[in-house]
């Protein structure tokens, strides 16, 4: 059976080539898709796969029944872009000034297709039923996963599987790892109001800068000096504005930044220590304060079991060279939300070009993905969804 699934897979290569070039040609940002989620769901239609479009969104969810009663499993990839400008100099460059798949979810969305196209051809030899959940707007929170969930895509479904083309690591590898692997990713703001004056007459003032420069400094202390060594935990400052002529004390400054975090207690943790440090570094300085906190995807929590499982399933893909354990990585996804569900794992697939002088990380300008990745991906996914029925 696996046998036939890889070699239905290869002889499609070329065609998922195609589909992941076009849709890199074409990206949609976040919540505005329409036109991927149009080309998966007419994919799937000229195939005579059933298809749901609409789901949560602009979610995309298909099936294929086979033949002999069984599990329900599920495969997801997501199909959403980046508001980045695509700097690469090849054939499928975006044509879309300002936007591009920065993150290979156009590999996700090519290798899914494919494999769903590869065991619809299968189907009067499979056993159970498979979920393909084409997923919008990863990127940016709230997410697709939420509101496809509440419109159903889980429904009846026993084990989930989803992947990450990973471009930092080499094509050929399979990383794992049971319980925490991605964090949960959460964007705080802080604007602080203090008495702008004149640059010449600071005693007068209540310096805006000033009380967020020692603001940055007292919330690097969170990590340092509060959070057991033993978690892990990032406080980071990713924005600081207070625009001013050159001879003006600030009467306002924001900062904007982000928490990540694998555990639940060390979340709540530090967002109190926040609210508390703030409170006491503007009360120091007789500013006042504006705290938001918005909490973005939980931590990617993999199951134990599934996640054992997996790893065997890699291991009889022929393109597959090695499989480790990956320590967690601070990156954030709403696969998470799957999981709180389903059993199921999430793992990344090694997929750095060949051949470039330098490898780009995620969400860069110049980001790449190898392509044959891609197979190793739906092959990958495509045992784990055939020998769940045994499992």
């Amino acid at each position: 059976m696996l046998n036939n699934l890889f070699s239905r897979i290869e002889n499609y290569y070329e065609e998922m080539i195609s589909i992941r070039r076009y849709l890199h040609q074409h990206p949609e940002l976040s919540f505005k898709e329409y036109k991927t989620a149009q080309f998966i769901q007419s994919f799937y239609e000229k195939l005579g796969i059933e298809v749901r479009g609409n789901v949560g969104g602009n979610g995309v969810v298909a099936k294929v029944y086979g033949k002999k009663p069984g599990k329900t499993i599920a495969l997801r990839a997501d199909f959403d872009a980046l508001p980045i400008q695509d700097e690469k100099e090849v054939a499928y460059k975006s044509l879309v000034p300002g936007i591009m798949h920065a993150c290979g979810h156009d590999g996700h969305t090519a290798s899914l297709l494919i494999l769903a196209k590869a065991l619809h051809e299968l189907k009067d030899e499979l056993a159970g039923i498979y979920v393909f959940i084409h997923q919008h707007a990863e990127e940016y929170a709230p997410g697709g996963a939420v509101s496809m969930i509440e419109d159903g895509c889980l429904d009846h479904v026993d084990v989930i599987f989803g992947t990450h083309l990973w471009a930092g690591e080499s094509t050929g590898k399979i990383q794992y790892r049971t319980g925490p692997i991605m964090a949960a990713a959460d964007r705080f703001e802080v604007e602080i109001q203090g008495q702008g004056g004149h640059g010449a007459q600071p005693h007068k003032t209540k310096d805006a800068i000033v009380t967020a420069s020692q603001l940055v400094l007292n919330l690097q202390q969170i990590v340092s000096r509060r959070v057991n060594p033993i978690d892990s935990a990032v406080v980071t400052i990713g924005s600081f504005t207070a625009e001013n002529a050159f001879n003006v004390i600030a009467d306002k400054a924001k900062l904007i930044g982000t928490v990540r975090t694998f555990d639940e207690g060390v979340r709540q943790f530090i967002e109190e220590e926040m609210e508390r440090i703030i409170h006491g570094t503007c009360y120091a300085t007789g500013s006042t304060y504006h705290f938001l906190y918005e909490k973005g995807y939980p931590a990617v929590v993999n199951h134990a079991k599934e996640t054992e499982f997996l790893q065997k399933c890699a291991a009889v893909v022929p393109e597959v060279k090695s499989i480790e354990e990956t320590e967690p990585q601070m990156g954030g996804e709403d696969f998470a939300y799957y999981l709180q569900k389903v059993p199921g794992t999430f793992f990344f697939t090694g997929a750095m070009p060949e051949g470039l002088e330098k490898t780009y990380p995620h969400h860069h300008p110049k980001f790449d993905i190898d392509e044959k990745a891609m197979l190793i991906a739906a092959k990958t996914l495509g045992t784990a969804a055939i020998n769940s029925q045994e499992n």
